[in-house]
């Protein structure tokens, strides 16, 4: 290209930061960018106290986006001193990058820190984005906590990961940062997701696999995740915890991943990260790649970091749709919030499976702060403009109990829950029925808490939601559809308060899914539309 794009790659090193992809008492890997001019590099590295300079050679493959053709370049040190800080330097013998520091990690290590982030994509300006506002919180976070041995972040790094311009801004926000302390990065939707014409937003797409992720970062992490996938999945482990960055795309091959590498690691604890919510908080919200779809996966976890709503929720332990108090019980989901001043697009509501939340619509930066002390877990969310604390909780296996204390819902009436919200009011005296073995719920209750379309007639009712429209009939299985005729394999039966009830299979007529929590006593009902359905006013 004759001309580069502002922050393109040149013969000087640049998008420079540490990554851990192998035993962290042992092992470093550095990654860095130059122009394609730069055809070889390498590290040179030293033991703190000691004049021996080592140098170990780089692989290296070409990076072509959509503004510039770069060269990038990783390398793996090994053969490292346990608990040793070391000085490196990267580059060729002429581009070379300043010195920095980084410190491996102690033998048998069970007490150490890290800090999460997530959601830290900023779109403007259009082709410089700023992220200075990342780098003076993350500074300050670090500062405070010193010992922090890695960053971990839960995706949308960038705003749209199919633009470099985006990449060179995200990485203009870590400068100073991620040289240093590992920067460990899971996909997020926005990562991979581009525009054929950029600049005026138009033909949005998402690329499978992420493949500007991928190019960029193919050396940076351990090449071990699902074969199609590999690079947007991978594992690593730290101290006594396995971590899972687990992408967004393949779920049915990420979930036999996930469930054959969760089961050959004998760590104390196991940590996931998955940029969508499990236990989300929008109320147009969904989760079914995850749900059912890796749910045995996600289910050998004890905890799992999220993004993608901006906002923060703290959940119950789950496991096969039921909700716990006791750790042992299920799997704790941690949506992080955002960690770079951007408000929720979708604007949030507590849910049934939380058991703390915050809805932040502040333009305000939260980001946690993770400590392991053997079977303890302590995470503390902050906001960092002020320091006052979201949300601070304590995991610890030993006892076998969460702090502060909560206890999960059991009903003493069935209830229903629509994307994890329950109903109110409007199904106070209609719950859920338990007839002949059969599960039945007021279909036109829900689909009025909705926003759907109820109309009730004598002996029937008309329902209409999700661009599918219904008609059940007092004490028959047959339901006209705008798609045909569909034969329940139950009656639809009058029940509480005069009101008709459906048996819970027929929310399939409008692409819905159902669950019994029998622990908790509800039934949840979902759908993969993120409409927002309301009736037209005539």
């Amino acid at each position: 290209m004759a001309e580069k794009p502002i922050r393109g790659s040149q013969p000087q090193p640049d998008h420079i930061f540490i990554s851990i992809a192998g035993n962290p008492e042992t092992t470093m890997n550095v990654t860095w960018r130059t122009s394609v001019d730069v055809t070889s590099g390498y590290v040179l590295y030293h033991k703190e106290n000691s004049s021996e300079v080592l140098r170990t050679q780089a692989t290296t493959d070409v990076f072509k986006s959509d503004i510039d053709i770069s060269n990038m370049f990783w390398v793996h040190l090994t053969d490292l001193e346990p608990d040793t800080k070391y000085y490196y330097t990267c580059g060729n013998d002429n581009y070379r990058s300043e010195e920095f520091i980084f410190t491996t990690s102690p033998k048998n290590l069970d007490k150490f820190k890290f800090i999460c982030i997530a959601d830290p994509q900023k779109g403007s300006p259009f082709e410089c984005p700023d992220y200075s506002h990342l780098t003076e919180i993350l500074k300050g976070v670090l500062k405070d906590n010193p010992d922090t041995r890695f960053i971990l972040s839960a995706g949308d790094t960038t705003d749209c990961g199919q633009h470099e311009v985006q990449w060179n801004g995200a990485f203009s926000g870590m400068k100073g940062i991620c040289e240093s302390v590992p920067y460990m990065l899971a996909v997020g939707n926005h990562d991979n997701r581009g525009f054929k014409d950029y600049k005026n937003g138009i033909g949005r797409y998402y690329a499978e696999p992420a493949e500007f992720f991928n190019k960029q970062f193919k050396g940076s992490y351990a090449y071990n995740g699902p074969e199609n996938w590999k690079t947007e999945n991978y594992s690593f482990d730290y101290g006594n915890a396995h971590f899972s960055m687990i992408g967004i795309n393949g779920p049915e091959d990420v979930n036999e991943w996930m469930i054959d590498d969760l089961s050959k690691t004998d760590k104390t604890w196991k940590i996931g990260t998955y940029h969508f919510p499990i236990c989300y908080s929008g109320p147009d919200c969904s989760n079914y790649d995850a749900y059912p779809v890796m749910r045995e996966g996600f289910e050998m976890l004890d905890l799992c970091f999220g993004g993608h709503e901006h906002n923060f929720a703290r959940s119950f332990p789950v496991r096969n749709e039921e909700i716990f108090e006791h750790p042992s019980q299920g799997t704790v989901h941690y949506m992080l919030g955002n960690s770079n001043q951007n408000p929720p697009g979708t604007r949030a509501l507590s849910k049934v499976w939380h058991s703390a939340f915050y809805n932040q619509e502040e333009d305000v930066s939260v980001v946690a702060i993770v400590e392991i002390d053997g079977k303890k877990m302590t995470l503390t969310s902050i906001v960092c403009e002020d320091g006052r604390i979201v949300d601070k909780c304590i995991i610890d296996k030993e006892k076998d109990e969460i702090l502060p204390y909560a206890l999960a819902p059991i009903f003493n009436q069935t209830r229903m829950t629509f994307k994890g919200a329950l109903l109110g009011l409007c199904s106070y005296s209609v719950p859920c029925q338990f007839v002949d073995g059969v599960w039945y719920a007021p279909l036109g209750v829900l689909i009025g808490y909705i926003g759907g379309y109820v109309l009730k007639e004598k002996g029937k009712i008309t329902l209409e939601v999700y661009r599918h429209k219904a008609v059940f009939t007092e004490d028959s299985n047959i339901v006209e559809t705008d798609r045909g005729v569909v034969q329940l394999k139950n009656k639809v039966l009058r029940l509480n308060q005069g009101q008709l009830y459906m048996p819970c299979d027929a929310c399939e007529i409008f692409d819905m899914r159902w669950a019994y929590a029998k622990r908790n006593n509800f039934i949840s009902f979902e759908c993969e539309s993120e409409d927002k359905p309301i009736t037209e006013q005539p």
